[in-house]
């Protein structure tokens, strides 16, 4: 069931429901943070594996002390720049944040939501929420009401219908090691941009055994398409000559007769609008029947970089 109402999903949420509501980057699956029958069935909804941590959603910078402890200067210095947005920070978990929503782990994933929507839901309830991406696990992240009835079809929870996500992709997530910062993955805030405000970031965006972070398994956001990236388009389509191939681009389309269908993120070749249209680009290519999808690599640059990165695991497997 879609609904345009705040007071439904409400409803559901104070009841130890899960709902799917909007927020600037994906449609997301929330639930009570202490409720364990609500954040249960965020995981078997998914079949997300519980070792795979989850997000809290929170309505302002004054209750990140209800969920971290020992909170750096530098993650007060990314808060203060870029909440609310789509930035997440991994820190040292408050001891009432239940180790199910951290894969176990001490510390916890944290985000104050840009989204009018999401922030009206979170600051008329009495808890924050727990929201990862409102689709089964590994698959493509959804950036509207359609994408999350799609994914889970017959077992789809109630879903908060707040049109077409402004970002289209997962926010950015730093996470800090003796007080230095780690970028965990790559998201809708340029590592660029990051760095102006704090200086120097590591990466370390890959761990399929035990991640500090959501987004980090090296198969994940993936089409059910079989998905191809490369650097040269038109030598990578002379290798499937009987097939029905479909095309991802930046910025132009290729005069090959063989394609069935191609996309493009962004004419004018603006990074951030191909990243907003990233995600819905693919599902309606995955809709297509083709047998192989070929996606051209992005400029290794600002949003470039987060996109690559969703490609790459999209290919795996």
């Amino acid at each position: 069931m879609i609904t345009h109402h705040i007071s439904d999903a409400i409803n559901v949420l104070n009841t130890n429901g899960i709902v799917a509501i909007p927020t600037e980057t994906v449609y997301g699956l929330a639930g009570n943070i202490y409720s364990e029958t609500a954040i249960k069935s965020i995981f078997e909804t998914k079949h997300r594996p519980f070792y795979n941590p989850l997000i809290v959603h929170i309505s302002s910078l004054q209750k990140l002390n209800e969920i971290a402890i020992n909170i750096p200067d530098t993650a007060y210095k990314l808060a203060n720049a870029f909440w609310p947005g789509p930035l997440t920070l991994v820190l040292d978990k408050h001891p009432n944040i239940p180790l199910l929503i951290t894969g176990g782990k001490n510390t916890v994933a944290v985000r104050m939501p840009n989204h009018p929507i999401a922030l009206d839901l979170l600051n008329q309830l009495d808890f924050p929420l727990a929201a990862p991406s409102a689709n089964l696990f590994g698959q493509l992240s959804p950036t509207c009401a359609a994408h999350v009835l799609e994914s889970f079809k017959n077992n789809c929870p109630l879903i908060l219908d707040g049109g077409v996500c402004e970002s289209g992709v997962e926010s950015t997530i730093i996470g800090f090691k003796n007080g230095q910062p780690i970028v965990y993955r790559f998201g809708a805030i340029a590592l660029e941009n990051l760095e102006a405000v704090i200086g120097k970031i590591s990466t370390q965006t890959h761990n399929d055994t035990s991640p500090n972070a959501p987004g980090m398994l090296t198969k994940h956001y993936a089409p059910r398409t079989k998905l191809i990236v490369c650097d040269n388009i038109n030598d990578e389509i002379l290798k499937y000559p009987n097939l029905k191939v479909g095309l991802l681009l930046f910025t132009k389309t290729q005069l090959f007769i063989e394609i069935q269908h191609q996309e493009i993120l962004s004419i004018g070749g603006n990074l951030t609008e191909a990243a907003s249209n990233l995600y819905a680009t693919l599902h309606r290519l995955d809709k297509l029947g083709l047998d192989v999808l070929i996606a051209e690599k992005l400029p290794e640059i600002g949003l470039g970089k987060t996109m690559n990165d969703r490609l790459e695991r999209g290919t795996k497997g």
